[in-house]
């Protein structure tokens, strides 16, 4: 899609509030998705939503090394979910569900890793959930992938192919009180799919 060519993203200015509710019913079932997977008292909260150029998204993402796990949406709005978050951060998120202390070695051994895609799992599907309620729709996704590496990597093996020059990003902050956790969630939905969803709901 290029730049110029909006004519199929018109969407009626009251709707623009399904953004706010999409992020808003995403994060608190991810939310309480954690709480009872890690035992950590666990809170999400949504900073801000932005519409933000793909190559401004590999730098906000940064070349640090990062562990993310994403998923494709085989349904409308298709397009992909990605959820970054720290090494220290995956470690003890991992260690919550597994009942363990968080050690502090490089590297993630298969528990540690499977923990994190189980986590990963929980957390996209708790987004989704999320939005197929607001948009009255179901959505289904690909199994989660871990990967470990550069950010802004991830982001363009995802994205860098697809014509759209801009995505979705939803800025957000999950809480857990005994463990500072911090995880940011970047969508890329499909976004002439994602309007003509939009268009379809009554307000």
């Amino acid at each position: 899609m290029s730049r110029g060519d909006t004519r199929n993203l018109q969407v009626d200015i009251r709707k623009l509030n399904l953004f706010n509710q999409m992020a808003k019913e995403g994060a608190n079932t991810v939310a309480d998705h954690l709480t009872q997977m890690t035992g950590m008292e666990t809170e999400m909260e949504i900073t801000k939503i932005n519409f933000l150029d793909i190559e401004d998204i590999k730098t906000h993402v940064g070349h640090n090394k990062q562990v993310g796990t994403h998923i494709e949406l085989v349904e409308p709005p298709y397009g992909y979910i990605l959820f970054l978050f720290s090494a220290s951060s995956a470690k003890k998120l991992a260690a919550g569900m597994l009942g363990q202390e968080a050690d502090s070695s490089s590297g993630f051994s298969d528990m540690e890793r499977s923990a994190v895609q189980e986590i990963g799992n929980i957390m996209t599907s708790g987004f989704i959930d999320g939005w197929a309620n607001v948009l009255n729709t179901t959505i289904d996704i690909s199994t989660p992938k871990f990967t470990y590496g550069a950010g802004s990597k991830m982001v363009g093996n995802l994205v860098g192919s697809r014509p759209d020059e801009m995505a979705l990003v939803f800025d957000s902050r999950v809480h857990a009180r005994e463990a500072d956790v911090e995880v940011k969630v970047y969508t890329f939905p499909e976004l002439e799919e994602l309007v003509s969803l939009m268009q379809k709901i009554e307000i």
